[in-house]
């Protein structure tokens, strides 16, 4: 049987043995990197072409996840002047809406920032640091990274299967 070996330079890999907050920050930042391989090397139509029943698609589940970095960091941990933890359906639905300015450049750019952002703004606060929510009561800065993981993750492999139909491409990496 011939010998598996793992790219021993991905985050994950580099932090099997770091801390608590290594590892989640590791995951997080390998499933939002598989996401933006996904989207880029697309054309703006094809990054935007409906392919399953509902409106998902590549360019609007990058478009998302932007608004869900913004959520769960800035928004809930340090929020600005004007920042606003959105909670509706409408929200959640708008938020996978493409239009005709939204570009995979553009797209990519916005959630690239939004990571950045987040990462900064979650570097200020300890994994046990606790923060209300206005639909659950209470969340730690350790359960915000945890459901990022999993919605980032679970997005991911959205953008997977929508990466195969667009062109055939497929993996993680």
């Amino acid at each position: 049987m011939a010998e598996t070996t793992i790219d021993p330079t991905l985050g994950p890999v580099l932090a099997r043995t770091g801390d608590e907050r290594a590892v989640l920050e590791s995951f997080l930042d390998f499933h939002r990197a598989v996401v933006l391989r996904k989207l880029r090397g697309l054309s703006d139509a094809d990054a935007a072409r409906r392919l399953v029943p509902s409106a998902t698609t590549l360019l609007g589940l990058v478009k998302h996840l932007t608004l869900v970095e913004r959520n769960w960091f800035p928004c809930l941990l340090a929020p600005g002047p004007g920042d606003v933890y959105l909670t509706s359906e409408e929200d959640a639905v708008a938020s996978f809406a493409v239009t005709a300015e939204d570009t995979v450049d553009r797209i990519a750019t916005a959630y690239e920032r939004a990571c950045e952002r987040s990462r900064a703004v979650a570097a200020g606060f300890d994994l046990d640091h606790v923060v209300p929510h206005p639909q659950l009561g209470e969340v730690s800065v350790r359960w915000i990274l945890v459901h990022m993981v999993e919605e980032t993750a679970r997005h991911a492999g959205h953008a997977d299967i929508l990466r195969e139909l667009t062109d055939g491409q497929t993996g993680a990496i």
